[in-house]
């Protein structure tokens, strides 16, 4: 009997971004970034259906434009980066069809791991100039910040919410083949 030879795919961080979008006030979004993470896709030859992903944010790495926000950010009201300095995710890539996958697994923020599931396309893959065989994924999913402990909250005057509970994640991953 033979046994599938399992390739591993290690994150490109030069070619790969990981964003998340907030309502503020309720009437516009803040975009913001993660700018160090690590993490791989464990296939079982060049066929993702079934392969197993792990990624890793550096809290300290959270980048919205805005030097006070991100410093909030970090802080024990949202991230408690101090002593919880990642962000770590660990599931599997389940073909849905075509190009089309769910990426379902265990999430975990400030010490709190939750089931969540995100829609990914998968672009495709090539060799790139040097050799190296690359496949690119967009990954979506919302979360609730609140489900991880991330519950600050204030109210305006107006009665009106500074931060939706509902955070958006897009990433553009592009990977390479080990």
């Amino acid at each position: 009997m033979e046994t599938a030879t399992k390739t591993t795919w290690a994150i490109d961080p030069t070619h790969t971004e990981v964003q998340f979008k907030v309502k503020h006030l309720v009437i516009s979004t803040v975009t913001g970034f993660f700018k160090k993470f690590s993490g791989a896709i464990e296939s079982d030859g060049e066929d993702f259906d079934g392969a197993t992903a792990n990624f890793s944010l550096d809290i300290n790495s959270i980048d919205t434009n805005q030097a006070d926000r991100d410093k909030h950010l970090k802080s024990a009201d949202f991230f408690a980066a101090e002593e919880h300095p990642t962000m770590d995710f660990s599931g599997e890539l389940k073909k849905v069809s075509g190009n089309d996958y769910k990426l379902i697994g265990d999430l975990t923020i400030r010490g709190t791991t939750k089931k969540v599931e995100m829609d990914v396309e998968y672009g495709g893959t090539m060799k790139d100039p040097y050799g190296n065989t690359k496949s690119g994924f967009e990954i979506n999913g919302k979360i609730n910040r609140k489900d991880f402990g991330l519950n600050w909250s204030a109210v305006t005057e107006a009665g009106g919410v500074v931060v939706s509970d509902e955070v958006k994640i897009h990433l553009n991953a592009q990977v390479v083949k080990g």
